[in-house]
């Protein structure tokens, strides 16, 4: 359980620096995302997690 919350804390690091570091460009991705059809983002969506699921089974082997 520690390791997920460890994965999880990483994850808003991450996004927390996007955001301080490009805070303009983020705002623009996330207006040109309001225009997207929900299945192009699903599609995306689950493409990330497929590729996340195969990192982590590469890396946890």
């Amino acid at each position: 359980m520690t390791e997920l919350f460890s994965a999880l804390a990483l994850v808003l690091v991450l996004e927390g620096l996007a955001y301080a570091a490009f805070p303009e460009q983020m705002k623009k991705m996330l207006a040109s995302i309001q225009s997207m059809p929900a299945s192009t983002i699903r599609a995306a969506a689950l493409a990330c997690a497929g590729v996340g699921l195969v990192l982590l089974w590469l890396m946890r082997g």
